[in-house]
């Protein structure tokens, strides 16, 4: 809508003659006329006034949208696709997998091998897990919700149910390692490991939706 459409509709809507607009404005008949009509547009010192006649703003008036529109617009611009969720998740589960993975190898390599101080080592064994763990809450916090549909209500399921086999069964090799070697200090490593685990399961269950989607 140009602005000479939007002032024909602002004044109708006011029930408003272009004389009587000519009149508050200071303006004739024929100037009004020529605005609406697009032959013309009005001055910059008439913007203003027309905008207080017709109670609306100036972006309102020059762009012939709402606020509330060009917001709402804006936001569902913003909105992803399904498609572009699931490849942002593979690809922050795929790094954050890497970054799990380098952190077990930093703790392998670091102490026993390079003999570097294990107080930095966990430091940055820690470092490394946090940053990784706080990347995947952040992006699944801010995913939109979409309609699950029957397939991906299966998967979904398929997937809680690995986990939680997976989950069993590092809890107890924990327990019967931690008995069996005492090295409580150590063992602990099996949850980040199932936590590796869960995360490369969901990282399968996410590139199999994408390639069902492609096909």
């Amino acid at each position: 809508m140009n602005i000479g459409e939007k002032l024909f509709e602002l004044r109708r809507e006011k029930n408003l003659s272009q004389e009587e607009v000519a009149d508050e404005l200071n303006v004739s008949r024929q100037t009004v006329s020529k605005w609406e009509t697009n032959q013309s547009v009005p001055d910059f010192d008439k913007i203003v006034p027309l905008c207080e006649l017709y109670g609306v703003g100036v972006e309102e008036l020059l762009t012939g949208k709402k606020p509330e529109e060009k917001a709402q617009m804006a936001q569902e611009e913003d909105i992803p696709t399904k498609n572009e969720v699931r490849k942002k998740s593979a690809e922050v589960v795929s790094t954050s997998v890497f970054l799990y993975i380098f952190s077990i190898v930093v703790v392998i390599i670091g102490i026993p091998v390079l003999n570097w101080d294990p107080i930095l080592v966990s430091s940055v064994f820690l470092l490394i897990i946090g940053f990784a763990t706080a990347r995947i809450i952040k992006h699944y916090m801010s995913i939109p919700k979409f309609e699950e549909t029957k397939e991906e209500h299966k998967q979904n399921q398929i997937m809680k149910e690995i986990n939680g086999v997976i989950g069993a069964i590092c809890t107890v090799l924990y327990f019967v390692i931690s008995f069996t070697t005492m090295a409580w200090h150590v063992t602990w490593v099996i949850f980040i490991i199932d936590g590796l685990l869960c995360q490369v399961v969901k990282l399968f269950f996410m590139l199999k939706e994408e390639k069902i989607d492609e096909q």
